[in-house]
């Protein structure tokens, strides 16, 4: 919905409130830590969705050969979406992390899924 009035002067006037149902939650940032901290929330129809509060591995799967591996997570490298994340150690989908096998790139968005994915860099 638009912010301020009208060209004729009038108010914008909201339709309704926001049902439960639509509200968002607040906002999580997983960081990089020595353990994985996971959490179950409640969903719509009774269903549960796991999320991550901290991560330490990462499944990284090579396309070459196929193969998924388990790796630590050593640091995070850098972050397109944003620079000051990178430096916060903050995973998100997109980051590039750096692992004993070498520069990983997170597939997946992992505040929604309890697990981190990514593959290799070149």
């Amino acid at each position: 919905m638009k912010i301020g009035r009208k060209i004729t002067g009038g108010k914008y006037v909201k339709r309704r409130k926001k049902k439960m149902f639509e509200r968002a939650r607040q906002p999580r940032v997983i960081k990089l830590s020595s353990v994985d901290k996971r959490k179950k929330i409640k969903g719509l129809g009774g269903n549960e969705k796991v999320v991550l509060l901290t991560g330490k591995t990462i499944n990284v799967t090579d396309l070459k050969s196929r193969k998924t591996k388990k790796v630590e997570i050593k640091n995070v490298v850098e972050t397109p979406s944003n620079r000051f994340l990178a430096r916060q150690n903050i995973l998100i989908k997109g980051a590039i992390v750096q692992t004993e096998l070498g520069k990983v790139r997170i597939t997946n968005r992992p505040t929604q899924e309890g697990i981190i994915n990514g593959v290799m860099v070149e």
